[in-house]
């Protein structure tokens, strides 16, 4: 064991709120305390970025009629997908795929303007920074789930539209609607796979050892 490990009881809290992190749709209001909040967006500030970008930006909604607004343009995309799925359109639709009518707090996260500058580590790889911002993500994820609130992303939406609801700069887009709060209850399993959507795949599928698709 490295010296440099935590205890067994932190340990066990790190894996813990990795394991019952949640996508979540459905929540319970209420609110979250502006401390609380600013604890969960520090944690997000903290997260790795290639070359020290820190491309990230959080945009938190704060009024109702943005919030019903941002709303609209989900709902919009939602019937798109529908659309585009074809034969299980009807199964898409009776899934909730959002929560932002409910949560205590909406924040919009998104790529700065400017990225481009940021040669280091994205000369090959220019997603690198969505990959950051990912991170960023994901800290504010796993802190909530420590802290006993939700969180859900959104992805449907339109990116210029949301964009230009917001005001953002050319060169700017958003990449994520975080839906964030209290919820009643964590769901046991990811709620695609409760509802019958999809089956995650064990990690034994997906690791491979020295050449692609060769098992351990």
């Amino acid at each position: 064991m490295s010296e440099h490990a935590f205890s067994p009881e932190e340990r066990a809290a790190v894996y813990r709120a990795i394991a019952e992190r949640r996508d979540m749709r459905h929540f319970a209001g209420g609110e979250v305390a502006p401390e609380l909040l600013a604890r969960l967006l520090e944690a997000a500030h903290q997260a790795p970025s290639v070359g020290l970008m820190q491309p990230w930006r959080f945009i938190r909604i704060t009024t109702r009629d943005l919030r019903e607004r941002i709303g609209t343009l989900v709902e919009e995309e939602r019937q798109r997908t529908a659309e585009a799925l074809g034969e299980r359109s009807s199964e898409f639709m009776r899934l909730k795929v959002e929560g932002i009518h409910e949560c205590a707090e909406l924040l919009v996260a998104a790529l700065m303007d400017g990225r481009d500058a940021h040669v280091f580590g994205r000369r090959t790889l220019p997603e690198m920074d969505l990959a950051s911002l990912a991170c960023a993500i994901q800290n504010l994820w796993l802190a909530a789930r420590a802290e006993g609130l939700g969180m859900g992303w959104v992805s449907l939406f339109e990116p210029q539209a949301l964009a230009e609801l917001l005001g953002m700069p050319a060169g700017a887009r958003p990449a994520a609607i975080l839906c964030l709060g209290p919820v009643h209850d964590f769901y046991p399993a990811p709620m695609l796979e409760l509802e019958g959507w999809t089956q995650g795949r064990p990690l034994a599928e997906l690791l491979y050892e020295d050449q692609w698709g060769r098992r351990p």
